[in-house]
């Protein structure tokens, strides 16, 4: 088979996805995704079950042929190239480690099969068990391991093929809450000591914040957004990616002051300010989101709090450790969820159930959502 043409290798587009479409039947699973990844990053493809990143992974292994649309990886457009020839490596859930084998000879095994010498093949094995601290567990069979321990065999095995791409199909679902918050670190550290180019499935939205670098959020086979953590937490595009990354207090109402400084939007809990302008026209329907960590909440009305102050009443309050979290309900029905840290091991807040209480945010806390 000829070899695509290729152009020049660009680090910041160094994976492009370019209006990639994939239909079974007249369903459209991914819809005209438009994606750049960087040359090492580790990008993250987030969305509830069905969003359609699951078959955007497989398009990029080759497993499934996109419908239309382009795959450029380092210059070279491969949407037509079998897996075989791609310079890719897929790590699946399941790990899909081969039981009879020992882990030496499963890190091994796609070596071999590519016909590396002995002596290759020896050395490469060895410094990916190495690299993932797995060397004295090399004779044992994977049922012999741990979760975590097998999640590394099947690491190893897909960096050991030296790819140009990396995939990750929920890579640490497989395991536990609290293994999989200690294995996400050590995943990371690995791909970036070996400067792999990750892309990465996964629905667990503080998976995707912690391990990658950026994130894309899709939904019925869209991206709704792309940004790092901190810009899809602090500015989300919509109420979608507001409500699917974290937690949010969402207020609908229409634009009533619009300047280049500041905004107001009138809702039926009152009006709320926020501290940028929207170039929109008054009267226009508009949300603004707020986290509820950035709220705060206190028996006794503030002497010093201009605008964004409200009253309401608690209806339930969650213990979490680090955290409390209220839900206070307003005079209007509005339900507010607004969480307060807990700083002190005997630092009780004085606020119970049925309180009538106040609570408010600075004007900079809140983003205004078209949609």
């Amino acid at each position: 088979m000829a070899e695509a043409p290729r152009v020049p290798i660009d680090a910041q587009h160094y994976l492009v996805t370019e209006r990639l479409v994939k239909k079974f039947d007249q369903v459209v699973a991914v819809d005209e995704v438009s994606l750049s990844v960087r040359q090492g990053e580790i990008f993250a493809l987030l969305g509830s079950s069905g969003c359609g990143k699951s078959t955007l992974l497989r398009m990029l292994a080759g497993f499934e042929t996109p419908t239309s649309g382009r795959i450029l990886l380092g210059g070279q457009d491969v949407a037509g190239l079998p897996p075989y020839e791609r310079p890719v490596n897929m790590m699946f859930q399941s790990y899909a480690l081969f039981p009879h084998l020992d882990v030496w000879e499963n890190v091994a095994f796609g070596l071999k099969r590519e016909g590396l010498p002995k002596a290759e093949i020896a050395k490469r094995v060895d410094d990916m068990l190495a690299l993932v601290q797995l060397t004295p567990y090399a004779r044992r069979k994977p049922h012999q391991l741990s979760g975590g321990q097998q999640q590394r065999v099947a690491l190893a095995r897909s960096l050991a093929k030296r790819p140009k791409l990396l995939l990750l199909d929920e890579p640490l679902g497989a395991l536990d809450k609290k293994l999989r918050e200690q294995t996400q670190f050590e995943l990371v550290n690995i791909i970036e000591q070996v400067g792999v180019t990750c892309v990465m499935v996964t629905h667990d939205q503080e998976e995707a914040m912690t391990m990658a670098s950026r994130i894309a959020v899709m939904s019925k086979g869209r991206v709704l957004q792309v940004g790092t953590p901190q810009e899809m937490y602090e500015y989300p595009a919509n109420r979608f990616v507001a409500n699917f990354i974290g937690s949010v207090n969402l207020f609908d109402g229409t634009l009533a002051v619009d300047e280049p400084d500041h905004c107001a939007i009138d809702t039926p809990i009152g009006r709320i300010h926020v501290g940028y302008g929207t170039t929109g026209t008054v009267g226009m329907p508009l949300s603004v989101a707020v986290r509820p960590e950035k709220i705060e909440i206190a028996k006794q009305r503030p002497d010093d709090v201009p605008c964004n102050l409200f009253q309401g009443r608690v209806k339930e309050i969650a213990y979490f450790g680090s955290y409390n979290a209220y839900i206070v309900v307003t005079p209007q029905g509005h339900k507010v969820r607004i969480t307060e840290a807990n700083t002190s091991r005997h630092d009780l807040s004085d606020i119970t159930w049925d309180d009538e209480v106040w609570f408010w945010w600075r004007d900079t806390a809140g983003v205004v959502l078209r949609d």
